[in-house]
């Protein structure tokens, strides 16, 4: 069995609660309140702009040629995506990127974990804290896709991008490099691993809880 394949298994309890979320249920019929959708979006261009430094910093600090290209490569797939969020969505939903330059706890949390981890601990690390971003961002686009058709849905641009060939392919990439770097590491490595892979899929389930629950900072 893969590595990747032992990380999914082991974390499927998570995965299955991250699915049934209600932002990720009401998402896929279509009746998510706007509200929140705006608020997950804005926040979401804010988490790729730092997911691609993140990515950068593994690139900076390999010394594999090919992995300095595949991390180099997610960076730039990481900016063009956010782009698209800025000229698509933002203008579709009439959200301004001026009024949201403040991440939430959740967002702030997510990526300096993300940002740490990846300048900080070995490559597998980082790259297993990674993981749940590419992977489980594809798993509920095709879970969505497959079992709800809402042909009304105002976030079928959201469900398809996510559900396309061309992300899976990407997906694919990242799980080959995880388990490349995986093949070389030793069992505490694997621990180390397991570890940040599990505390990136918590972050993952965190940023739409927060979306959803419209948080904010509280006032002190």
């Amino acid at each position: 069995m893969q590595f990747t394949q032992q990380l999914w298994q082991q974390n499927e309890g998570l995965y299955q609660t991250t699915l049934h979320h209600p932002f990720n249920q009401e998402l896929a019929q279509g009746t998510l309140p706007l509200e929140k959708f705006k608020h997950y979006i804005a926040q979401d261009a804010l988490y790729l702009a730092d997911f691609a430094k993140a990515l950068a910093l593994m690139a900076a600090r390999s010394t594999d040629s090919q992995q300095i290209v595949d991390f180099l490569e997610f960076a730039q797939g990481a900016i063009i995506v956010e782009r698209a969020l800025h000229e698509s969505y933002f203008a579709k939903f009439s959200i301004s990127a001026q009024a949201n330059t403040q991440k939430t706890p959740a967002c702030f949390a997510y990526t300096h974990f993300l940002l740490s981890t990846c300048a900080l601990a070995p490559l597998e690390v980082g790259m297993a804290a990674l993981l749940p971003c590419f992977w489980i961002y594809r798993e509920v686009g095709n879970f969505i896709l497959a079992n709800h058709q809402n042909q009304h849905n105002p976030y079928q641009e959201w469900i398809d991008t996510y559900a396309g060939k061309a992300y899976s392919l990407v997906v694919d990439k990242a799980l080959a490099l995880a388990n490349q770097m995986a093949e070389a590491a030793t069992d505490t490595q694997h621990q180390a691993m397991q570890q940040a892979y599990r505390h990136g899929a918590h972050l993952e389930y965190w940023f739409w809880d927060s979306a959803y629950h419209l948080e904010q900072w509280r006032p002190v």
